[in-house]
């Protein structure tokens, strides 16, 4: 994957090598219930993901849901909130708990 790199003042150093976490909601429509989505995320972003709450149950009419937190760099958390976001999915993003805030 070729990362580009811009001339300027950029908010996120996506070349930051600091590890970071973030905690996200995920909802999953009930036609991808059965697709590897969080094996897949690993996979393709390289983050360490904590599955804090599921609720993916057949009897689901909607979605289901993942409350996640997400631990790597920043650009492996970057790379995991874009892989999710190509997919359609609501994201809502949460305050971790117990945290600097900073």
């Amino acid at each position: 994957m070729a990362l580009l790199v811009r001339q300027g003042k950029s908010t996120n150093n996506f070349r930051d090598n600091r590890r970071t976490e973030t905690r996200v909601t995920v909802y999953i429509p009930k036609d991808m219930h059965e697709q590897p989505v969080i094996s897949k995320l690993i996979s393709h972003s390289g983050v360490t993901v904590n599955i804090a709450t599921a609720q993916l149950l057949g009897d689901v009419s909607q979605k289901g849901c993942f409350d996640l937190e997400l631990r790597g760099t920043v650009f492996q958390i970057a790379s995991a909130l874009t892989y999710l976001d190509e997919l359609n999915l609501e994201i809502k993003h949460q305050p971790m708990v117990n945290q600097d805030g900073w």
